[in-house]
């Protein structure tokens, strides 16, 4: 399972509070604590004001590089901020994100064809979330369509097929495993992601919800997660459950990972 790292966002209060103070000693540990877990990617967003944006992200950026060589996310919902963000890392990391929306794809993805840089793409367009799995899939292919013409491999992008409310859900998750199931079907090598928390908004005992998502969307395809890698319950349940989809030969992950005290329980 591919982390992304959730918790270096200016939306949460606590981040929100050392983005406006500045205080970088805050965001380096951040930074620091969640590579420590085993993030493969640390999400930097913002979150301010777009007049700030680029400015708070390159403080970000710059801060966390100092502490971590984690590859980074760079998270906006601007597309030329994410491709201004690019200029900053000193490695290759993810974009967060595109979509069929307006002109993100024709930003973003000629800014990264020819380096090494990874994606998420959302399955959004103009017209906004499709209500429907077959809609959804429309979306998939016009957006594996610009890859190809970028020379951009499946294997580079993370698509995301918008994970949404549980509590205002007609039912459950069952065409979000519908469209990975196709997704997976399609294009073996590329990377199905998601919030693991968007699922549950509006409702108590969130972890719990966020947890059950998280083993029924990998059993559909689910490869690539943003979540808190410092929630060791949930990364025991990771473990387990690619050892339980035979991912994991002679359950050697799940072994060192316990005797490493990743998981959320007594040795």
């Amino acid at each position: 399972m591919i982390i992304i790292a959730e918790k270096i966002n200016g939306s949460i209060p606590s981040v929100g509070k050392a983005i406006e103070a500045k205080d970088a000693e805050f965001i380096k540990n951040l930074a620091k604590v969640q590579s420590e877990a085993g993030a493969d990617f640390i999400d930097v967003c913002a979150s301010v004001e777009v007049s700030k944006e680029v400015e708070t992200l390159k403080w970000l950026i710059d801060i966390a590089q100092e502490v971590t060589e984690t590859p980074l996310a760079v998270d906006s919902p601007s597309a030329e901020v994410c491709a201004k963000a690019i200029d900053f890392c000193k490695k290759p990391g993810l974009v967060n994100s595109v979509s069929m929306e307006g002109s993100k794809v024709a930003v973003v993805f000629p800014k990264i064809a020819a380096t090494k840089w990874e994606c998420v793409a959302l399955l959004c367009d103009d017209t906004g979330i499709p209500r429907s799995a077959e809609k959804r899939l429309e979306v998939l292919e016009a957006l594996m369509q610009k890859a190809k013409e970028y020379n951009i491999d499946p294997s580079r992008l993370h698509i995301d097929p918008l994970v949404e409310m549980l509590a205002t859900s007609d039912d459950g998750i069952n065409m979000i495993v519908e469209v990975m199931k196709e997704i997976r079907k399609r294009y073996p090598t590329i990377h199905i992601t998601g919030a693991a928390s968007n699922i549950s908004f509006n409702l108590p005992a969130r972890k719990i919800v966020n947890q059950a998502f998280v083993v029924l969307a990998m059993n559909a395809g689910l490869d690539s997660v943003i979540l808190d890698p410092l929630n060791r319950d949930m990364r025991g349940l990771i473990y387990a459950t690619d050892a339980l989809l035979a991912k994991d030969e002679m359950c050697i992950e799940y072994i060192h990972a316990f005797r490493k005290n990743i998981f959320g329980v007594q040795k």
